[in-house]
């Protein structure tokens, strides 16, 4: 893709990317930080943007990702605290197994493909309607519904498996 063709296939999403990243930011500056990366990103893989089916349902993507990673960022933080507050009763012993915990399900999260983990993001934890993640994504509503339930399930299956795994080794 040359910067003539970027600039008309790539360039017009910017509002609607910083629309979303807007939304998905509480702060106008790091949505603003975001849609910038996201450009970059799409100018340097410009040459495989051919290769996907909708650029703007990628940009969509990688805007997402990019706040995610830049919410990730911030929660972490604030993890800690935001678990001593919500439980004034909870030894420190279990305020870092809650802390474990929440590592955990979000490696979990992260270990998924990119459009179930992508999904989960839009639908679990930022509570978009299937519609909205439909029009996003590119997929079809059934799709979505298909990977979400696929998504959890791996999770699901996942988190179990290792805290079975984890009270065996425990056990005298």
């Amino acid at each position: 893709m040359e910067l003539n063709e970027f600039k008309t296939t790539v360039l017009p999403l910017r509002s609607k990317l910083l629309a979303y990243a807007c939304k998905l930011s509480d702060d106008k500056e790091d949505a603003e930080d975001t849609v910038q990366e996201v450009l970059l990103k799409l100018w340097s893989n410009r040459q495989e943007l051919e290769h996907y089916r909708s650029i703007e349902a990628f940009a969509m993507t990688l805007t997402h990702n990019v706040c995610m990673d830049l919410r990730r960022k911030h929660k972490d933080t604030q993890a800690i605290d935001n678990l001593q507050d919500t439980a004034h009763d909870n030894t420190p012993e279990r305020l870092l197994e809650m802390k474990d915990e929440v590592k955990l399900i979000r490696a979990l999260i992260d270990s998924l493909p990119t459009l179930q983990r992508t999904i989960m993001r839009m639908k679990d934890v930022e509570g978009y309607e299937t519609e909205e993640i439909a029009q996003i994504t590119g997929c079809n509503a059934e799709a979505i519904r298909s990977n979400l339930s696929r998504a959890r399930k791996r999770v699901r299956d996942s988190y179990l498996k290792i805290i079975q795994e984890k009270k065996r080794r425990n056990q005298p």
